[in-house]
């Protein structure tokens, strides 16, 4: 219990996957602008790497590595994120239409989000057990989330200050994006 419990945190904070490991910028940066679409979001890319890390996990363990077809995880990693993402969409569509709208092109490109494919691909190559790849998927997930509240949160502030013309808009963006990797650099010592 206690090493699942390590995993978590490392994902969530230590190997944040958003401002450390640097994947899945694109919905981080896009999506960030309100605090409600930040948490759709944010709900969205959870779902998809809970249900991803397991299924790829099954898939792995128990037909890739048997079949010795191992060399072909990327490309079947791929397929499954896409089915779920289609899932997820689909859902959204029907019972959220607000934040399906509000996400826009966005939840597509869940598909093409790298944090998902990462966190599938580091539980293969951490040789974690498929309990171990969930809690990994869990952590890393929350760090998400947990990354893109905050930048929705201060991008709600931004809009109220003063900002000189040249860091309006995307530079200012960039420039709270690194000072929080820096500051979630501070956890680095924690494990």
């Amino acid at each position: 219990m206690k090493e699942l419990l390590l995993i978590a945190i490392s994902a969530a904070f230590v190997n944040n996957v958003v401002l450390s490991r640097f994947l899945g910028l694109c919905p981080f940066l896009g999506v960030s602008k309100k605090i409600k679409t930040a948490l759709g979001m944010g709900a969205a890319v959870t779902f998809v790497i809970m249900l991803s890390s397991l299924i790829t996990g099954l898939i792995y363990k128990f037909i890739m590595v048997p079949l010795n077809v191992v060399y072909l995880n990327t490309i079947v990693f791929i397929l499954v994120i896409a089915a779920l993402v289609q899932f997820v969409e689909m859902v959204l569509k029907k019972y959220l239409p607000p934040l399906y709208e509000s996400l826009g092109v966005y939840l597509p490109l869940i598909t093409t989000n790298c944090a998902v494919l990462g966190v599938a691909l580091l539980n293969v190559q951490n040789n974690y057990s498929i309990l171990e790849g969930i809690v990994y998927g869990l952590g890393t997930s929350l760090g998400f989330l947990i990354a893109i509240v905050i930048m929705a949160g201060i991008r709600e502030k931004i809009e109220y200050n003063d900002i000189p013309k040249p860091f309006r808009g995307t530079p200012i963006v960039l420039l709270t994006a690194g000072l929080m990797a820096i500051a979630f650099s501070g956890f680095a010592g924690l494990l």
